[in-house]
């Protein structure tokens, strides 16, 4: 079977977020989907197959991470439409069905790929016991995510402390069910984003995912209601970023970003 990487939310090869993505006929059972994915070792491997038509979706959807499957994954979404569009298994908008609900993603005519995501409900919460020591930063403000993504929003003073951040890890594994996001307003109104950010999750075996497309439902609503504005830039990560382009609609959160197919092989499994 075809097996490909590709890079989410980069217009570009080797940067972004990558991810696994391999199209099959039906399901296996969870034990060989769960060794692919830590042999593939990427913080998502997607894998999805076509349903009968007629039905409320098209392609059932799946993601694990090296360790565990998760319940919404926004890159690796991404990434499974740009190929089931550049490989010609899909046209127009293509509905996943997945744990989290049915999920959209339309191909525009420049090559950008927005989605239709459920946007995450954000609670204020005291700073957990540790958080601020095991980020090494000052802390603003907390927000538990929900259910689905089961992040801790975390608000940093400004955009050099969240770039500068070097966490404890296994500080950090306990702090929440699946990680936590860091994030602050862009330094420069010009920069071409207006917020930035930075994921860590090793509670699912992911010390840093360099572009989450999942928090950006989170981070959406959090800056829309301090910018009074519903469409807005995020540009997440360290060493490897990305751009994700947000549009807040009420209980949805549509993101937009581009993908580039960087390795394409043969599985033998």
């Amino acid at each position: 079977m075809r097996i490909r990487i590709v890079d989410a939310f980069t217009d570009r090869p080797f940067s972004g977020n990558p991810a696994g993505v391999l199209l099959l006929d039906s399901f296996p059972e969870d034990a060989w989907l769960q060794s692919v994915a830590a042999e593939v070792n990427l913080s998502e491997t997607a894998f999805a197959h076509p349903l009968p038509a007629g039905g409320e979706a098209d392609w059932a959807l799946r993601w694990f991470t090296p360790t565990t499957e998760v319940d919404m994954c926004g890159h690796a979404t991404l990434a499974t439409a740009h190929v089931l569009h550049t490989t010609g298994a899909a046209t127009g908008t293509v509905r996943f069905a997945a744990r989290c609900g049915v999920l959209g993603a339309t191909a525009e005519a420049d090559g950008t790929i927005t989605m239709d995501f459920p946007t995450s409900p954000l609670t204020s919460v005291a700073v957990p016991d540790g958080l601020e020591k095991a980020l090494g930063a000052e802390i603003v403000a907390v927000h538990d995510t929900g259910a689905h993504i089961g992040d801790l929003l975390v608000e940093l003073r400004d955009e050099t402390a969240v770039r500068s951040l070097a966490p404890d890890f296994a500080a950090l594994k306990t702090m929440s069910s699946r990680g936590i996001i860091a994030t602050a307003a862009a330094e420069h109104p010009g920069s071409g984003y207006d917020f930035v950010s930075r994921g860590f999750f090793p509670a699912v075996g992911i010390d840093e995912d360099p572009v989450t497309g999942s928090a950006h439902t989170a981070l959406a609503p959090y800056w829309s209601a301090r910018f009074g504005r519903d469409e807005l830039t995020g540009l997440q990560g360290g060493a490897r970023t990305g751009l994700v382009r947000t549009r807040l609609r009420g209980d949805r959160t549509l993101l937009g970003g581009r993908a580039v197919t960087v390795v394409e092989g043969e599985l033998h499994a």
